[in-house]
């Protein structure tokens, strides 16, 4: 057989469809198989994004994590989140992300961007956008002085309920390199979890507002209640659409006695709502009917609240601030509630311990104690509910230390700003709503 025939001699050119050396070959399986790590990783950090920005319940905080997600599905340096105004024209917010102390310094007193140059090009074309040099496109009006200096830039628009909300901002790639297809496929998913997760964190700030609405109306305004001074305020949980049944109430007796109760409905629904306004009401209404000690006002609304309806257990504190000698002295009973906070005008405070007492539908046949307490000129007692001082992390006892010491050094504040500056920084975890009312004596 002559060279080059049949045989497939030296001479013979080689086969196109040859099969590729084993070494070759392996290279591409490996070549393969880093590409499906990469993009299992990717996929796998687009879900931990999407699960984190679903978590967020406060629109700002659901913002910012939207842009630094973003950053590191993509590794880019710079972030930032363009929220369009009403007329979807130009930028009313721009949440940034990546600028170092320093950068941010040399942009102090330059406003925000309101969406010209290849910003505004992104509001006015909103399909995504990647710039491989932002200065040479059509669009680019520059820089600001002092702005960090950037290159790339991928743009993606938000929708929600399909209108444009905003748009997302990358520039700048860890890794030096433009940003490529890939980046712009997973930027765009998402976008498209984000516009969910800002539609559901409105809804549920529409909601806690319509609820938090609901829950103020069901609660009085207090009266005057000269020659005391008086405040009192409620604060919703944080979960979406709570409605709480803590209340607070404060009345001028015929007797010549200031009456004041503080309670706590078990339940966190409509229910406990409704509960917690019938009872204040029944209440009321026997508070003006009898002049019992309170311990015997709070057997009376007991077996009222058994005979005629079926409401959750209830904690709650009567107190009455009754006329004295030698000026007012409290008079309180307690079914079951925290123990009220008295400080005194040298900034002495004292919880007033004493026998609870068992909460309101529990056991009609159990007596209930009543305590008394001079209250010397210029002293406050706090009546409050027990979200102001549960926290999971700590046993009450630390939260009510806090609170105390709280209370003591911030009690020369007028009432108004004393209650709102404990509900501002209590040692509760916020998941529970809170009720306070503070009650100052005159001073001499």
């Amino acid at each position: 057989m002559t060279a080059g025939g049949e045989g497939g001699g030296p001479g013979r050119p080689p086969d196109s469809g040859a099969t590729p050396r084993p070494g070759v070959e392996l290279e591409q399986i490996a070549a393969q198989l880093r590409e499906l790590a990469t993009a299992k990783d990717r996929l796998q950090g687009l879900l931990d994004a999407v699960l984190a920005i679903s978590q967020e319940t406060d629109l700002p905080a659901v913002l910012h994590r939207i842009v630094t997600t973003a950053m590191d599905l993509v590794g880019a340096r710079y972030g930032a989140l363009g929220v369009l105004d009403e007329s979807g024209g130009q930028l009313a917010q721009f949440i940034t992300a990546g600028l170092s102390e320093s950068e941010r310094g040399d942009l102090a007193g330059i406003d925000f961007p309101r969406g010209r140059g290849v910003l505004g090009h992104l509001i006015h074309h909103p399909e995504p956008l990647r710039v491989d040099d932002i200065p040479s496109h059509p669009a680019s009006t520059g820089f600001p002085p002092g702005h960090p200096r950037m290159r790339t830039l991928l743009g993606v628009a938000i929708s929600v309920r399909g209108t444009i909300y905003g748009d997302l901002y990358l520039s700048e790639r860890r890794d030096g390199r433009p940003f490529d297809r890939d980046d712009e496929d997973i930027v765009v998913a998402l976008a498209g979890a984000a516009g969910i997760a800002i539609e559901n964190v409105r809804l549920f700030e529409q909601i806690r507002d319509s609820a938090e609405h609901f829950q103020r109306l069901l609660l009085p305004t207090l009266p005057d209640l000269h020659p005391f001074t008086a405040a009192a305020i409620y604060r919703p949980a944080l979960a979406p659409g709570h409605l709480g049944g803590d209340w607070y109430d404060a009345l001028w007796l015929p007797d010549n006695a200031c009456a004041v109760v503080i309670g706590d409905v078990v339940g966190h629904d409509t229910r406990a709502a409704a509960a917690m306004a019938q009872t204040r009401s029944m209440l009321r209404a026997l508070l003006f009917d009898r002049f019992t000690p309170p311990s015997g006002v709070l057997t009376q609304l007991d077996r009222t609240l058994h005979a005629i309806t079926d409401l959750p257990v209830t904690t709650s504190c009567l107190a009455r601030i009754e006329p004295a000698e030698d000026g007012w002295r409290l008079h309180w009973s307690t079914a079951g509630h925290l123990p009220p906070l008295l400080i005194g005008p040298d900034r002495h405070v004292a919880y007033l311990h004493a026998e609870p007492g068992l909460p309101l539908g529990v056991d009609l046949g159990q007596d209930r104690p009543d305590h008394t307490r001079p209250m010397p000129a210029g002293a406050t007692v706090l009546f409050f509910t027990d979200g102001l001082v549960e926290h999971p992390d700590h046993p009450i006892d630390h939260g009510l230390a806090r609170l105390a010491e709280l209370a003591a050094s911030h009690v020369d504040l007028p009432p108004d700003d004393f209650v709102r500056f404990l509900a501002d920084h209590h040692p509760g975890d916020g998941h529970d709503d809170m009720a306070l009312l503070a009650l100052r004596t005159p001073h001499d």
